[in-house]
């Protein structure tokens, strides 16, 4: 999960309707878009959001949506699009809450305000998991999965619909998220088991090993939340953002349950904040001393992930 500083408003602008065109009716697709994109720009907010919203609106492509500027746009359409441009700019309504799903390595996600929304970071997480699998494993030997925190299921649900032979289960504390989670397991033809719990605790009580470990946690510092853009600090799930000790506390209490869990030989791997990479990896060897963790850039030349084979 990679949350940016403000480059988005810091608070709600009042004068909102004031200071664009007062818009009644577009003729086509590209009177639209163009009066989106001004507004959006107008504002600070990104541009691409206006084509992100009449594509699912229009049920078309970039492509097709480019190809088809001049096309009549439907009344009915229009009185959607314009309310979703407004909340977006006023309230700091995510898209995809706007339209409902994300999309993730490819597969398309229901998503929820009780849900952390889909990073595409957290794609390097998974692909450096299903890569140290490969190697490590063999074709079909049993691999079970934990996924620690797993909110729309995403991590989860990608490590399975990629690599089938894996034995995959997911915990979340929230209910609701679970429900999402449920939701896009079935969605997506994934057969993996979601269970309720506070970390590694049910498998704890259920004296269950595992030899991969995974979780992209709360990370953020809650000292640090009014310095995350509006559109994350006003409609994100704060449990899925905001930990103690500096952001650290998640990775403390699941590193601790680790010796409880793990198998002979396991995979642990943790999406981390780009200034965690040092604290994490020593945290894990402290409790592994013969493990060698690594931390790994993301696409942003930034710490992202911490792993190791304990």
């Amino acid at each position: 999960m990679k949350l940016r500083k403000h480059s988005l408003l810091k608070s709600r602008p009042t004068d909102l309707k004031k200071s664009v065109i007062n818009v009644t009716s577009f003729s086509n697709l590209w009177e639209a878009r163009r009066w989106a994109s001004l507004f959006l720009k107008e504002y600070n907010r990104e541009e691409g959001v206006a084509d992100w919203l009449l594509m699912d609106l229009m049920s078309m492509s970039k492509a097709q949506l480019l190809a088809a500027m001049r096309d009549d746009f439907p009344q009915e359409v229009q009185d959607t699009f314009i309310k979703q441009i407004y909340q977006h700019v006023e309230n700091g309504t995510p898209v995809q809450h706007l339209t409902g799903y994300a999309h993730f390595y490819g597969r398309k996600f229901t998503v929820s305000p009780a849900v952390l929304i889909p990073r595409p970071e957290t794609e390097e997480l998974v692909q450096l998991a299903l890569g140290q699998i490969a190697q490590e494993f063999q074709d079909g030997q049993p691999v079970k999965v934990i996924d620690i925190g797993t909110g729309s299921g995403i991590i989860a649900i990608t490590l399975k619909k990629e690599n089938p032979s894996l034995q995959v289960q997911a915990v979340d504390i929230s209910e609701e998220a679970l429900n999402v989670a449920r939701q896009n397991a079935q969605e997506l033809e994934a057969d993996v088991e979601f269970l309720k719990g506070d970390f590694l605790t049910p498998f704890i009580d259920a004296g269950q090993k595992a030899e991969v470990i995974i979780s992209n946690p709360p990370y953020i510092s809650p000292e640090d939340e009014a310095s995350l853009d509006d559109v994350v600090r006003l409609h994100d799930p704060g449990l899925a953002l905001f930990a103690e000790d500096n952001g650290l506390a998640a990775y403390k209490r699941m590193i601790q349950q680790l010796l409880e869990v793990v198998a002979d030989r396991a995979l642990v791997a943790f999406e981390i904040g780009d200034e965690q990479g040092r604290a994490v990896k020593k945290l894990l060897q402290s409790a592994f001393p013969t493990a060698e963790p690594k931390v790994i850039q993301d696409i942003n030349q930034k710490d992202r992930i911490v792993y190791a084979w304990v």
